[in-house]
């Protein structure tokens, strides 16, 4: 049985022999390519915030070199016509895994050993002399234009979906990607420090983006495959600059023991657009042999708050989101479907990524067209897709949603709104201290008014808290209403007879109406 979320790395590569040299590809594209030529480079860079080799090596020796966290940083992007340009061959990625964590050195050498780790599987051949959609340090196209980071599986190479990045990048956007690597290792660990690893080099990777003058910082997508898939959410809610998210076969489905460890990882936060794309429907018996499915929970059901989008592929195992992985297959894995049908299903899922991309972050309504028609009226193949799609509910459960809309509305409506959302999400609720840091900041803004009225809903919301009281109380005292503040101080003390606060303002506000 395949394995669901977690791509095999990509030294299984390394481990088998099949023993001939393929004549063609496994890999055929389908797609119509965009108008625009495709630039690649290579860009071998630093993260200096972060070590990644300890200071001493396994063999108890001091290492040496540098030991800030590399980052193979791969781009395609829009590039100006060249008629003299010869394209890429496909041999160049492959190169590309010799210095994925040591940029210095004789990387031919290290390049010719990897070759020979792919010679083992009698496609490299082949593959090697494939020629691409890329042009390597083509002049870019002039212009601004939106951004992918790609976001690669487990341990997997960043250019594990070059054909995907070639295809987003004749249509008008930059991609950006690099290595799933472990904290401290080329592979990546399948836990909570690993996300976090690979969360920050996509946070690395946008702060990057600053010295691409054509990239439109406004317009952020992070897509990510397997555990790519996982990452990416966890970076948006740390980052609300990400302005959308794919997840191809996306552990953020099955991956539900990391969810549980991080609190504020939660459905109620994801408020961005999503495009989940799934390979085909396990049964019951084969999905109980998963220790790390938690089915008690969904995190995608639970995103009320994100328009959601999920296309499942019947013909589509977990490995054939990567057309990597579709390339080096061995020939006897290709079974009830063939290359060159789980091919086309790749191509299809490549377009619906990229009219995913064109309607929310280039708002083309013939991209949300797309997305709202059935597969068959797009013309996929009959009875390979299916399309589920829902409308997020508005607003989300968080301070920044609900405060957008009253500064539409009016503060002094905050509790009227949320009357109102209520009856319609019986599930709606802001956090009660969120609210509370939300009052403060207003108060330190000197908008005390607007403070007066999340504090009373933070009351409305939370009436047996003794601290939404005690705060409103605060900011009724800094507004010069007193009287309210000692009604308000005295019900947070009924409710917490040991608010030592409240009953130390009480006795400088009662003190002072005596003296009056």
């Amino acid at each position: 049985m395949k394995k669901l979320f977690c791509v095999i790395p990509l030294v299984f590569l390394a481990t088998v022999s099949f023993g001939f040299t393929a004549d063609t590809s496994n890999f055929t594209f389908s797609v119509t390519f965009g108008p625009h030529p495709v630039g690649f480079r290579v860009v071998h860079q630093y993260d200096y915030s972060r070590i990644y080799r300890y200071a001493v090596d396994w063999d108890g020796k001091p290492v040496t070199g540098e030991r800030a966290r590399p980052i193979q940083t791969l781009i395609w992007y829009p590039a100006q016509p060249d008629s003299s340009a010869q394209p890429m061959l496909y041999g160049r990625y492959i190169e590309l895994l010799a210095t994925e964590e040591n940029f210095g050195g004789d990387s031919a050498q290290k390049a010719a050993g990897m070759m020979d780790v792919f010679e083992l599987q009698g496609k490299l051949g082949t593959e090697r002399v494939q020629p691409t959609h890329a042009f390597r340090e083509a002049e870019p196209a002039s212009g601004k234009f939106p951004v992918v980071i790609y976001a690669p599986s487990l341990s997997a190479p960043a250019f594990e979906n070059s054909d995907l990045c070639e295809y987003l990048a004749s249509n008008g956007y930059i991609v950006v990607s690099s290595p799933d690597m472990g904290p401290h290792k080329r592979f990546m660990t399948a836990d909570i420090a690993g996300i976090q690893a690979q969360v920050a080099d996509i946070e690395f990777l946008i702060g990057y983006l600053r010295n691409i003058p054509q990239a439109d910082l406004s317009q952020i997508a992070v897509a990510g495959f397997s555990w790519g898939g996982i990452s990416n959410v966890f970076a948006f809610m740390q980052d609300d600059r990400i302005t959308a998210l794919v997840c191809l076969d996306g552990a953020i489905r099955y991956f539900n023991k990391c969810l549980k460890e991080v609190k504020d990882v939660t459905p109620s936060r994801l408020t961005v657009p999503l495009l989940y794309l799934s390979s085909r429907s396990y049964t019951i018996e084969e999905l109980s042999e998963f220790k790390d499915i938690d089915m008690s929970t969904s995190f995608l059901n639970d995103s009320k708050y994100s328009d959601f989008h999920f296309v499942l592929f019947n013909g589509m195992e977990h490995t054939d989101f990567s057309s990597l992985f579709i390339r080096f297959r061995p020939d006897k894995q290709f079974t009830d479907y063939t290359a060159t049908e789980i091919s086309e299903s790749h191509s299809w899922m490549a377009r619906y990524v990229l009219q995913f991309l064109n309607a929310y972050l280039k708002n083309d309504e013939t991209a949300h067209e797309f997305l709202k028609n059935s597969p068959e009226k797009n013309g996929a193949p009959l009875h390979q897709l299916a399309m589920l799609s829902r409308q997020a509910l508005h607003p989300a459960p968080t301070v920044t949603d609900f405060s957008s809309e009253l500064a539409k509305r009016g503060f002094d409506k905050a509790i009227l709104f949320w009357q109102e959302v209520k009856a319609k999400d019986l599930g709606f609720q802001l956090p009660e201290v969120d609210v509370n840091v939300w009052g403060y900041r207003l108060m330190r803004s000197k908008k005390l008014n607007e403070a007066i009225s999340v504090f009373k809903l933070n009351v409305a919301m939370y009436p047996e808290s003794s601290n939404t009281y005690d705060s409103l109380a605060e900011a009724q005292v800094a507004a010069g209403d007193k009287k309210s503040a000692i009604a308000n101080y005295k019900k947070s003390l009924e409710l917490n007879r040991g608010n030592t606060n409240a009953v130390e303002q009480l006795k400088k506000l009662e003190a002072d109406q005596v003296k009056k």
